[in-house]
This record gives structure tokens, C-alpha cells and sequence, in this order.
């Protein structure tokens, strides 16, 4: 990203409009969406108790589940329908799944949606193994659909994911990381399982070349106007509303973009709070981190980067036919940023 982004202007959708918008996303695929959740726990079966124990708790503890329902989405809008989108839509919340129980063990998080964590209910080497469970489940049902590029561009995803997860790590408590490198693991570690849902979308439903580019890079765009989001959230949100605590990104040492805008923008002792507390992977300090970021503009900086990245995620589906399924590509783009109210 280059430049300052624009400020947003005060006009959001009301809580309300949008979530009845949302729900109209998800009427609109309902019978596919209803055979994907059928599909997911007979794909949880194992022989090992503890296996489908883990496996039915983190994939039923709630979530929007996005990711299928972008592949159900892109499908349907290139008139695509049947087992294999259900199939391509369970390999990425499968793929999904596993990412948060190894995130939340490396990252010792104690809660998500509002939930244990299933790391701090059985511990740390039973969720590691269960997420590598629902990795292999993945690429099984991947076999399943046939189709040698699916195959490529997913493996290729987890492959990139994994190290977006080992950048991340890498860059805890580094205060020097830039706006760039930031975007970068973001890229990796969350937009790019988005950008997959929607590109295999596209070529499970025989799209032409600029439609499959199109899609994939909706799901890239989106992506990251997703996690900018989050980031807002983090010194902006409520933890009831997140359903983890606010503040776990400085707790936890990681800088993302309110903190990087905040490290260029502050005065001199601004900056030696945010440090301390970066290198120190403290949250003690919250109130007074929080009053830096706000007074620097770094929410508001944020606000717009995660609203640019949704206009660019909207301007990618012009290639696709109008239709009904297009459009609600386009509402989930704008509900993705609604969430900044």
C-alpha cells in the first residue's frame, strides 16, 4: 500500500441493515450452505475419540464461516452448483479450522468467539495434533474433487501460510517492521486462504482466465481488508463484541498497522511506550497505548486502509455476470468493513 489513505467519512450502515444484509447473503445459498454443515461432521469421524472430540468443538464453536461461503459465492456466480463446490467449500473451513488451533497454541490464547480454546481446554500437543488431523482430512476430500490445479493452488496456500505464521513469529516484538513487510504477512498469514477459496472457486466452475483472476483477487483484497480490520478492532473494539480481549495484539508483542501509523506519528515518549510495551509483550500499559493510538490517527489510518482494500476487492468482480450471487459478493465485501462501526 502507498500513500495516505483517505479518511472515511462517518457514514456507516446502521448494526441492523447490515446484518439483515448479511443474512440475505446467506438465504441466497442456504441448501448449499446447509450441505456443507452436513457434510463437515461426517468428514470428522475418527477412530480416535479425542480426535472428533477436538474436531467437533473447534469447528462448531461458532464463526461466520466466510471462506465456504465465498466458494459457494464465486461458484454459483459463474453458474457453477453440486457435490464439488460442497466438497471445495468443507477443504477450506477443514484448512481453516486447523490454522486456528495451531494460531491459538503458538499464540496461547485462552479464547476465541468467545469460547475456551481448545489448547486451554486439552492442552497444547492434543490441538497441534487435531489440527494436523483436519490438514490431512483436507487434502483427502482435495483428492476427491480431481482436479490437479485445485490441488497446486491449495497446497501452494498452506504451504504460504505456514510461513506467514513463522514471519509473524519471527517479527514478535520487533518494533522496526514497516507498513510493507507488515501487509506482506498479512498477505500470507490471512488474506491468502480468501484469495483460495475464491480462485479455486473460479476454476471449479470453469471460469475464463480474466473471471478466475477476477475472483482470486476479490478474495486477496478482501482478505486483507479483513484482518485491517481486526487490527482496528484490537485497540478500537470491545472484547464481548470480538470475543477475545482487546489488547491481546500488544500482549502478545505482534505490531500491526494502528501500532506501525502510531510509531511514525507520536511524539518521542509516545513512541517509548509503545516500544516498551512491544518488547515487553505487556498489555499493562493498555490505557495509555490506546490514548497514543487514537491521538496519532492511527485508528482512523487504519479505517481507511481496511475501506480501500474492500473497493478494490468489489472493483475485481466487474469481469463476472450481474447476478444475484455478484451482488452479494459485493455486500459481503461491504459488511467486512461495516464491522468498523
Amino acid at each position: 500500500m502507498s500513500g495516505e489513505p483517505a479518511i472515511l467519512s462517518a457514514d456507516v450502515e446502521s448494526p441492523v441493515s447490515v446484518q439483515e444484509g448479511l443474512n440475505d447473503v446467506y438465504s441466497l445459498v442456504a441448501d448449499d450452505f446447509a450441505a456443507v454443515n452436513e457434510l463437515i461432521p461426517r468428514q470428522l469421524t475418527s477412530d480416535v475419540d479425542l480426535v472428533e472430540e477436538i474436531s467437533q468443538y473447534i469447528v462448531e464453536s461458532g464463526g461466520k464461516r466466510l471462506r465456504p461461503l465465498i466458494v459457494l459465492l464465486g461458484t454459483r456466480s459463474l453458474n457453477c452448483g453440486g457435490p464439488s463446490q460442497i466438497r471445495l467449500a468443507a477443504v477450506i473451513e477443514f484448512l481453516h479450522t486447523a490454522t486456528l488451533l495451531h494460531d491459538d497454541v503458538v499464540d496461547h490464547s485462552v479464547l476465541r468467539r468467545g469460547r475456551a480454546t481448545a489448547n486451554s481446554t486439552w492442552g497444547n500437543a492434543p490441538s497441534v495434533l487435531v489440527g494436523d488431523f483436519l490438514y490431512s482430512r483436507a487434502f483427502q476430500l482435495m483428492v476427491e474433487l480431481n482436479s490437479m490445479p485445485i490441488m497446486a493452488i491449495l497446497s501452494d496456500a498452506t504451504n504460504t501460510i505456514a510461513e506467514g505464521e513463522v514471519m509473524q513469529l519471527a517479527n514478535v516484538g520487533n518494533c522496526q517492521i514497516s507498513e510493507a513487510d507488515y501487509l506482506e504477512v498479512i498477505r500470507c498469514k490471512t488474506a491468502l486462504l480468501f484469495q483460495a477459496a475464491a480462485h479455486t472457486a473460479g476454476i471449479l466452475a470453469g471460469g475464463t482466465s480474466d473471471q478466475v483472476e477476477g475472483l482470486r483477487l476479490f478474495g486477496q483484497h478482501f482478505g486483507l481488508a479483513y484482518q485491517l480490520v481486526d487490527d482496528w478492532l484490537d485497540y478500537a473494539g470491545d472484547a464481548q463484541a470480538m470475543g477475545k480481549n482487546v489488547g491481546d495484539d500488544l500482549a502478545e508483542g505482534k505490531l500491526t498497522l494502528p501500532l506501525i501509523h502510531s510509531l511514525g506519528q507520536a511524539s518521542p515518549a509516545g513512541r517509548r511506550v509503545i516500544k516498551q510495551a512491544i518488547e515487553a509483550r505487556s498489555a499493562d500499559t493498555l490505557p495509555d497505548v490506546l490514548q497514543i493510538v487514537r491521538e496519532s490517527g492511527a485508528l482512523d489510518y487504519t479505517r481507511a486502509a481496511a475501506q480501500l482494500q474492500s473497493e478494490h476487492a468489489t472493483a475485481c468482480l466487474v469481469g463476472l455476470p450481474a447476478s444475484p450471487f455478484r451482488q452479494a459478493l459485493e455486500d459481503l465485501s461491504r459488511y467486512c468493513v461495516s464491522r468498523l462501526s
